[in-house]
């Protein structure tokens, strides 16, 4: 047989001596592909299995799948040789040869991204109910602030009235951040992702309904703590079970559907401030009670969705796991491609990682050099949450409205065109968040929200009228508009991606514990802000706080766009200190250069070398799928006269950064 059709034959990279070295590392107990994750100096992203002979590579998926009990080979197989080659699947020969509906399926993740199984958008509706729970829960006290501290007593203009109105809106914040957020490590590791949403949904069902019926603001006081302990564990874990089953092309849009959704709820909730207004003494009861609405579907469709093949991986049920990903992908070969990949990162994450335990864990967040940080960059987007004013109108958009001027009833009704901007403007971050970036959209919206902020304080101090109330309506609106595409979807998708399947839960635990705990802190005291600030200068100082955020991003936040969850443990393994340079020599340079003197002629090298040909971008990818379809053309025509191929799959030798061996 010849040597370039055997199944046996080498793929690129497989150059003898490199796999010589590859074998010395396993002898000495390394996985194939080792790095060391905690100095990824030369910011290459490895693929573990280029360089490996395919003969070795078949016998390794043969023992795979035998130790996990999984029949279907030959596609297990198959996959390997896809995922070790992402571009060359179609000159697969012989029995690894794919057939036209799989090479379709690969090539529709490029072409027809948006195309996916119903599974997956269940999996994604359910979340999106999860979020909009969120969402209501925290609008329905927006409403409520304005009738039950009178019904309680607690009404008056003292600092003890105060403090305790602010306590009572940020219970559940303070349960969240101090117990529920550090509850879902358990609670994942023991009932998995859908169980512990499940385990949320009751709480966030139940004492919502309960705070309906309180009749002292201690009781509502409880009933909202205990709220918090479901909203800390259902927002550590949703976007983590979004990003776990997603695709890395459109990953970033589907876990955003979290803010998305959030928004959506927040829009509901102002809704039923509204319907509930006129209803006399009760109003507060209903438009507490309210948010048990989208609660009840979460809990009917949660089991009907699969669960994360990734948390099936970290059980050693990898049966189950090959059943999760079919059903989330659109064809068996995209899963069992998927299912040796994640096999195979996870086996040199599992190598730098190694065994651990809940306080091991928590200590890694900010000892191990990789996941410290992933801990600095999730804690640098949730804490610029907080900073940049969003919650601020989000609890108390009806206070802050009447304090400007607004009646009662325009105050809610100002609050609710709030909620459909924040809701409606979310909507171009399922585009740009996989396209412009993560990174990107922050560093663009932050100073747009910083000058709104600023202007919307200054226009308080137009003496009222209806030109100073649609002044601080509008740019409060502008505000939104920059917020939504931006600081709104970006920090629970980001935090969900960073940390590693082994930290996953802590890391995204205290990713949401961080944004929560100022979230309570800022509930709690934003109230005696505005008696001694007053309107103007709480919004200049939260003009302030965005300019500080807007610099901590820049400095601590890597791009994660388009890559493989486990991919971004090299991206994280790169000192920050490396993306810091980069940035001001390249970046920069690069911005002044494109979008000041406006040369169109500037380019901007990436920072990160991935191996083979592999784009971080929708184009790249295009562009390196038609230019593989031409030169597979070129090599038929040459085939048919007779004539020497310039380049083939298994005959040139490529080493990791992609160029040919010389």
């Amino acid at each position: 047989m010849d040597e370039k059709n055997s199944p046996a034959a080498d793929p690129p990279g497989a150059t003898s001596k490199e796999y010589s070295n590859e074998l010395e590392h396993n002898e000495n107990g390394n996985p194939l592909g080792h790095q060391n994750m905690e100095q990824n100096l030369a910011a290459k992203i490895r693929n573990p299995l280029v360089g490996i002979p395919r003969a070795k590579l078949m016998e390794m998926v043969e023992t795979f799948a035998a130790e996990k009990g999984i029949d279907e080979v030959l596609l297990l197989k198959k996959g390997a040789l896809v995922a070790q080659d992402p571009e060359n699947y179609e000159d697969l020969t012989g029995e690894f040869a794919l057939s036209p509906e799989e090479i379709r399926a690969i090539r529709d993740e490029v072409e027809h991204k948006w195309k996916q199984p119903k599974q997956l958008y269940l999996t994604i509706f359910t979340c999106s109910i999860g979020a909009a729970v969120q969402g209501w829960d925290q609008t329905g006290s927006n409403g409520a602030n304005l009738s039950f501290p009178e019904v309680f007593g607690i009404g008056g203009t003292s600092n003890h009235d105060t403090l305790i109105v602010g306590l009572v809106n940020a219970a559940p914040y303070i349960a969240s951040a101090f117990f529920g957020c550090w509850i879902a490590d358990p609670l994942n590791h023991y009932f998995g992702r859908r169980g512990t949403i499940f385990f949320a949904g009751i709480f966030c069902f139940l004492p919502v309904l309960g705070s309906a019926f309180t009749q002292t603001w201690p009781e509502l006081f409880i009933c909202r703590l205990l709220l918090g302990i479901g909203m800390g564990s259902k927002g550590s874990t949703v976007p983590v079970y979004a990003a776990e089953n997603s695709p890395p092309s459109i990953r970033g849009a589907l876990v955003m559907s979290w803010q998305l959704w959030t928004a959506f709820g927040i829009m509901l909730g102002n809704a039923a401030n509204l319907a509930f207004v006129h209803v006399g003494k009760n109003t507060w009861r209903l438009q507490l009670g309210s948010a048990i609405v989208p609660a009840i579907p979460l809990l009917i469709l949660i089991y009907l969705c699969p669960e994360s093949p990734r948390w099936y991986i970290k059980k050693n049920r990898y049966i189950d796991a090959f059943k999760s990903l079919k059903a989330l992908r659109n064809d068996p070969i995209l899963a069992a491609r998927d299912l040796y990949f994640i096999y195979s990162q996870l086996q040199i994450e599992s190598y730098n990682m190694g065994t651990s335990n809940y306080a091991s864990r928590f200590k890694d967040l900010f000892f191990d050099p990789r996941i410290r940080r992933a801990t600095m960059a999730s804690f640098t987007v949730m804490i610029a949450q907080q900073m940049c004013g969003i919650n601020i109108i989000a609890f108390y958009s009806s206070t802050i409205f009447a304090n400007s001027g607004f009646s009662t009833y325009q105050a809610l009704w100002a609050s609710f065109g709030f909620g459909v901007i924040n809701f409606l403007f979310a909507f171009p971050a399922l585009y740009t968040i996989d396209t412009f970036g993560r990174r990107s959209l922050l560093l663009f919206t932050f100073p747009n929200m910083a000058w709104s902020l600023l202007a919307a304080g200054l226009c308080a101090l137009i003496p009222t009228g209806n030109a100073q109330l649609a002044l601080v309506a509008m740019f409060i609106y502008i505000f939104a508009m920059f917020y939504s595409p931006g600081e709104g979807p970006v920090p629970f998708a980001y935090s969900a991606e960073v940390f590693p399947l082994s930290h996953r839960e802590i890391g995204m635990g205290w990713a949401v514990a961080t944004c929560l705990f100022w979230a309570a802190v800022l509930t709690m005291f934003l109230p005696l802000m505005l008696d001694a600030m007053g309107t103007t200068g709480v919004f200049c100082f939260y003009a302030g706080t965005n300019i500080v955020a807007l610099c901590m991003i820049y400095l601590f936040v890597p791009e994660t766009k388009q890559r493989t969850l486990e991919q971004l443990d090299y991206i994280f393994a790169t000192p920050t200190k490396e993306h810091i340079k980069y940035h001001n020599t390249k970046s920069v340079p690069y911005f002044v250069r494109r979008y000041i003197r406006w040369d169109k002629s500037a380019t901007l090298e990436p920072l990160f070398s991935f191996e083979g040909a592999d784009s971080d971008t929708d184009k790249g990818r295009k562009d390196a799928l038609h230019a593989n379809d031409l030169a597979r053309a070129e090599r038929n025509k040459n085939a048919a006269k007779g004539m020497p191929e310039s380049s083939s799959l298994e005959g040139d030798a490529i080493t990791h950064g992609g160029e040919k061996a010389l």
